[in-house]
């Protein structure tokens, strides 16, 4: 992948060359759904993305944003992972870690990358309700794609609007009902006794529409010790009042049962990849039980004027067993192996909105207050029994952990956009951020001392655009603007020289971004670029990570330069081209010490990478995807070099994978019949499909499956 960064920067070249149009062209001042006058090329259909403001197409937002819909995501897919459908998606690295335990490795220009389980700096929303919590910390288990309307992708400046970890923002929505009740089945099954299926009801009446869904998932694991189930119930009920007036209605409950294979060393990597023998050893799992539900009520006050409130709560509850040796919990201030978490979470948040003029101009403002609550009670247990020289391991033994933990935040925020002249647009916005954390111990027992404590941080958060519409199909916009991540409560938890109670000395990372872009609607599709910088103080880095604990500290500055390219285009006769490029060089400014303190032989350099992100990636797909009939296509992902510890001494080697998908789609009078055959890693490569940053014990790797295989049936009955 080393030639791809050249001819990636003579792309983007020729696109900004496009901002000095002929002089014939000059006069085009208003923006169009599609092609200028004359042209015969077919366009892409119409769509819209969701910003504070309302309904935006895409090409008038003066940032990176990219839609997905459902119907892309379930297409010739398995549709248990968000990693299956979002690969056209520019400055997005998604891992499917084939490790249920431990969710998607999802990182956006670069943020989230250090995660080891989880989603960490990246925000994300489910039908409005976040799924990243108060401290930062989110997860995509509870997205159900079965009843998706679509997906949207945020990133760059515009992203530090969305709070505390918002390197970059994705949120899902659940497809509302209509017309009359339609029932739909869906059977998926493939390698590794892997199967799913689901049951979906849609519809409306009058006033109201529904959708309930529900799915199951079973996996036997490509690797040693990965079995997993997943069970999801999913809803949505809309009522439309007078006046406009609208109630919004949804829930959503997950359980996941999943085996922990870990990672794996270079050389157990290189002998047997689908081995896990420490997992077995331990018996490492997790399970999960969630259950949410919010309300959205949204109502126009005049024509110009409208309010917009949320309100939700949820409950989460997880239990996951480590693979820490007993010997180092004979330690009186060592937390156990048997992590127990019980989460209660909610929130509000309420919306003004207007559609006024100044100066004679369009002027849209949103104001806004959004608060949200995390309550935690945390427990630690030892995974064992019996006596430390002959353990039963893989089982619940002693308390050594048991604390309150709660965080909260509170923030206004305001949006304003103004349309200075037709081609000139003015956006800017301001959050003011404030996150708060208190600790309650509840386990002081000999030298475990009490180490309860609290800890708030906020910040100002402001950012700016300004938008040209050079023609009707050429826009071009500059944006700044100033993001912050908090340390998450995960991230607390632990001290690295193994004292007991929170690391109350991490401070948040901040960081400055700017961004530079264009988007051009040619022959009917339409194609994306923007140069990015990113500078960071304080990051938040890796100290230690031993046994599935990872400690955490700051790290001074980091910068990252990056580029992204898109594609998206679809003939008349439904030939479907996608390409997505990503230029991302991410380094350390200062050098530090990983793990603190000091030594001879633990100094990371000024200059070297950031581990968990690739310098490049690619995407590329082509299909034939008419409406009905016989449907096929062929999709190509590339990935450079990942780095898996900050000493740069360990990585991952790029590679490229490819897959073919074929199926047929038949419509008869109320009927509708899908069915599809799906081959991933079709040339059998071998590769590391993800890496866990910093793992103390080298074990940094998470294989690949081989060559594998999807079939899937689907039918649907409109009543």
């Amino acid at each position: 992948m080393k030639n791809l960064a050249p001819v990636a920067f003579t792309a983007a070249g020729l696109l900004l060359l496009l901002a000095a149009p002929p002089a014939a062209r000059a006069q085009q001042d208003q923006p169009a759904a599609g092609p200028g006058p004359g042209s015969n090329a077919p366009s892409l259909r119409e769509i819209t993305v969701s910003v504070p403001r309302g309904e935006v197409a895409p090409f008038n937002v003066p940032g990176s944003v990219d839609r997905v819909d459902g119907d892309e995501m379930r297409d010739s897919r398995l549709q248990v992972n968000l990693s299956e459908g979002l690969g056209a998606v520019p400055g997005l690295q998604v891992q499917n870690r084939l490790n249920y335990a431990q969710d998607l490795q999802l990182s956006i220009r670069g943020f989230g990358a250090r995660s080891t389980f989880g989603v960490r700096g990246v925000r994300l929303y489910v039908d409005g309700i976040p799924a990243t919590l108060p401290d930062g910390q989110g997860q995509t288990s509870n997205i159900d794609i079965g009843s998706l309307d679509r997906v949207e992708v945020l990133r760059g400046p515009f992203s530090a609007l969305y709070g505390n970890s918002s390197g970059g923002v994705v949120q899902a929505f659940t497809a509302s009902g209509e017309g009359p009740p339609r029932l739909s089945y869906s059977l998926a099954g493939g390698s590794f006794g892997t199967w799913r299926q689901s049951l979906k009801l849609s519809g409306s009446q009058g006033a109201v529409d529904y959708l309930l869904d529900a799915s199951r998932f079973h996996t036997d694991g490509w690797r040693e010790h990965s079995a997993a189930k997943r069970d999801i119930a999913n809803g949505k009920l809309g009522i439309a009042l007078d006046n406009g007036n609208r109630l919004t209605l949804v829930f959503n409950s997950v359980r996941i049962a999943a085996q922990d294979p870990l990672g794996l060393t270079a050389d157990q990597y290189a002998l047997a990849p689908r081995n896990a023998p420490l997992a077995t050893q331990y018996d490492t799992r997790k399970t999960v039980e969630q259950t949410q539900a919010g309300l959205l009520y949204e109502h126009r006050i005049d024509a110009t004027q409208g309010l917009r409130l949320m309100v939700y709560g949820g409950q989460r509850k997880t239990v996951q067993f480590q693979s820490i040796p007993p010997s180092a919990q004979q330690n009186p201030l060592h937390a156990g192996g048997v992590i127990d978490l019980s989460r209660q979470y909610g929130g509000v948040d309420l919306r003004w909105n207007a559609a006024l003029t100044l100066a004679g101009r369009p002027f849209d403002i949103v104001a806004g207050l959004g608060y949200d609550s995390l309550r935690e009670k945390r427990r630690g247990y030892e995974n064992y029994l019996g006596p430390v020289s002959a353990p039963v391991l893989g089982v619940r033994g002693r308390l050594r952990r048991n604390e309150l933990n709660e965080a909260w935040n509170l923030d206004p925020y305001a949006q304003a956009t103004w349309r200075l002249t037709d081609r000139w647009t003015l956006e800017a916005g301001v959050r003011r951020s404030s996150v708060h954390f208190d600790s309650q111990d509840r386990y002081i027992v000999g030298t475990n001392r009490d180490d309860s404590g609290s800890a708030r941080y906020s910040k100002t958060l402001p950012v700016a655009s300004l938008r040209y519409q050079a023609t009707q199909d050429l826009a071009l916009y500059g944006s700044i603007g100033r993001g912050f991540e908090t340390p998450t409560l995960n991230e607390l938890s632990y001290r690295a020289n193994g004292a007991s109670g929170l690391n109350f000395a991490l401070r948040p990372s901040v960081n400055d971004s700017i961004e530079i872009g264009a988007k051009a609607r040619l022959a009917g599709g339409l194609l994306t670029a923007a140069l990015f910088q990113t500078r960071t103080r304080d990051e938040i880095v890796t100290d230690t990570n031993v046994g599935g604990r990872a400690t955490f500290q700051n790290a001074g500055r980091t910068k990252r330069n990056g580029l992204e390219l898109g594609w998206q285009h679809e003939t008349a006769n439904h030939w479907r081209t996608q390409l997505a490029y990503t230029w991302l060089d991410a380094t350390y400014r200062d050098a530090f010490c990983s793990p603190s303190p000091c030594g001879t032989a633990n100094t990371v350099a000024a200059g070297n990478r950031i581990p968990g992100i690739a310098r490049q990636s690619l995407f590329a797909s082509l299909g034939w995807v008419p409406p009905e009939g016989w449907r096929a296509g062929i999709e190509m992902r590339a990935l450079g070099r990942v780095q898996a510890n900050d000493a740069n001494t360990a990585s991952a080697p790029g590679y490229a994978v490819a897959a073919v998908y074929a199926g047929y789609l038949k419509k008869w009078e109320r009927w509708e019949f899908n069915a599809f055959a799906r081959v991933d890693n079709l040339f059998d490569r071998r590769y590391v499909g993800s890496v866990i940053v910093n793992e103390g014990n080298g074990r940094y790797y998470e294989p690949a499956p081989g060559r594998n295989w999807t079939v899937g049936l689907s039918g649907a009955y409109r009543f």
